[in-house]
């Protein structure tokens, strides 16, 4: 009896995209962790994918995408701007979310910001796509240190959309 050859799958080609975001707003320090008042916060990224299938998760029988995230932020009361490293889930068909997750050092300690843009839905996009509540604790201990909102201004549209950059390889 002959065998045939085991014919390996055949390699589909990686499918990504890269985009460029910015966010800016303000976020106040809980009583005795910082400087009193709203400070300016705001963080410009770059996120995306070299390869769609590696960055696709199922969640609920879902599907969403956690990419990844580096860039620059601005966290007011704690220095003028520190790079920051992360992901971005993009979670518009689990729970109707987008979370941005990134650490970032500043003055000799790390830092961890999650802002989220809640109830996103085709209706709400100019609101929901556009805000974005925030966390920042400590990285090491985990205690809340700072919570605010940061939005998408519509004037950085034309930018952002400019900024998209596919990926075939």
């Amino acid at each position: 009896m002959k065998t045939r050859p085991v014919t390996p799958p055949r390699k589909l080609p990686h499918l990504g995209f890269r985009m460029q975001e910015e966010m800016t707003g303000w976020h106040e320090f809980l009583p005795g962790e910082g400087p009193g008042g709203r400070l300016p916060f705001s963080f410009q990224v770059t996120w995306g994918i070299e390869d769609l299938g590696q960055a696709l998760q199922w969640e609920q029988g879902r599907p969403h995408l956690v990419v990844p995230l580096q860039g620059t932020v601005h966290p007011g009361g704690l220095c003028t701007e520190a790079p920051c490293q992360g992901t971005l889930d993009l979670r518009y068909l689990v729970d109707r979310r987008l979370i941005y997750d990134f650490t970032f050092p500043c003055e000799g300690r790390t830092f961890h910001y999650v802002g989220q843009k809640v109830n996103v839905l085709p209706h709400n996009l100019p609101v929901s796509h556009t805000t974005c509540f925030g966390t920042l604790t400590d990285a090491d201990s985990g205690r809340l240190l700072s919570r605010g909102v940061t939005h998408f201004r519509l004037r950085t549209l034309p930018s952002f959309l400019a900024s998209f950059r596919p990926w075939l390889g």
